[in-house]
């Protein structure tokens, strides 16, 4: 395979911010396809990324007729899970954005899906590949921190509401900050604690500043009558093996302990967290009977020419990694086993919300 032919379902705000720049940089991705509801969109993400005569379409199902290697499902929630179990079935590999689906039981379509056409799917998770996520990762490969037994799993925004699009739509979205920040957060501190066994959830979501008028947001006041999520959900994990996750999540919050996208995680050598300076990696432990912190430099500042970050953004690294397991069976970085279990973890924490039970797993 010399290049891969790709087709774009949902030509909105993670197409054009994430996914269509980052395959643009690849030179062997050819963007064939776009579909969106609303034509205009993409047309405009032919005209911008496609080959010359890029197909537009309306209705996904004609795109996947078409003779395709791979297919970017980057549509709202509730449709992930049945769009690309018709791509996996067409015989189309498939990148969903996260999170994988609204619930366990769509998810589990998707895997069943996979798994029987023998196709390809992974879930967009770029947190994963930041510079201090992936260091973190080696060290704790390295048995640096040791047991890990306590991590806290952070999105909160002071204010940070997104009033575009289908965000703040439950029947769209499934939930607000939850599934769509706190999934990041989530899948980032599993995947470097190497731990998917929950045994048991609690969880409580909260709709208490949603109804504000003429809110202060980064993105402009929300429309109360629109806004059908949760503001803010927090849940307590307590993993098989005994370890513990705090997932805390906001889009609202009256707080000035804001983290987006962090974890904290203690171990029994030592701990590591994403809030040193600028929102850098940070080491913590005793040695010589004397505590200490450090914090790697992983800018490569001082050091003409050199960036630690020179394989491009994290968006752009899943992209490259995402296109040589396609192309040549390289690493799977994110496997769509692992974003099951995040999104199992997520819906315990909406269901024990709503029953005032813990959710407990087989």
């Amino acid at each position: 395979m010399d290049k891969v032919r790709i087709g774009i379902i949902g030509c909105g705000g993670i197409a054009n911010g994430k996914h269509m720049p980052a395959l643009s940089k690849i030179p062997e991705v050819e963007m064939v396809a776009f579909c969106d509801l609303i034509e205009e969109r993409a047309q405009k993400a032919a005209q911008e990324y496609g080959v010359p005569g890029a197909k537009v379409f309306t209705d996904y199902k004609e795109l996947l007729k078409l003779d395709l290697d791979v297919v970017h499902v980057l549509t709202p929630n509730r449709q992930h899970s049945f769009i690309t179990v018709d791509a996996l079935e067409a015989g189309k590999h498939v990148m969903c954005e996260k999170p994988m689906a609204i619930n366990s039981a769509e998810a589990r379509k998707m895997l069943d899906a996979a798994k029987r056409t023998g196709k390809k799917l992974t879930i967009g998770y770029q947190n994963r590949h930041r510079p201090e996520s992936l260091y973190l990762k080696k060290c704790i490969e390295a048995g640096d921190l040791g047991e890990i037994y306590f991590a806290r799993a952070l999105a909160i925004r002071r204010r940070g509401v997104p009033t575009w699009g289908v965000f703040l739509d439950a029947e769209n979205q499934g939930g607000g900050p939850l599934i769509d920040i706190g999934t990041h957060a989530l899948d980032l501190t599993l995947w470097e604690m190497d731990n998917y066994e929950p045994a048991m959830v609690v969880g409580n979501t909260f709709r208490k500043l949603a109804d504000t008028e003429n809110a202060a947001n980064p993105w402009g006041p929300w429309d109360p009558k629109k806004f059908t999520v949760e503001d803010s959900a927090f849940g307590y994990i307590r993993m098989k093996n005994g370890a513990v996750i705090m997932l805390e999540s906001s889009w609202a919050l009256n707080t000035l302990l804001t983290e987006d996208g962090k974890v904290v995680l203690c171990g029994t050598k030592g701990g590591a967290d994403m809030m040193g300076e600028n929102g850098g990696l940070r080491f913590n432990g005793e040695r010589f009977s004397k505590l200490y912190t450090t914090e790697p430099d992983l800018r490569g500042r001082g050091v003409a020419f050199y960036d630690a970050n020179m394989g491009g953004t994290p968006p752009e690294r899943e992209a490259r990694m995402w296109i040589e397991h396609v192309m040549h069976d390289g690493p799977l970085y994110t496997k769509p086993e692992q974003a099951f279990v995040v999104t199992q973890i997520l819906e315990a924490i909406y269901e024990s919300n709503k029953t005032g039970k813990p959710v407990y797993f087989d």
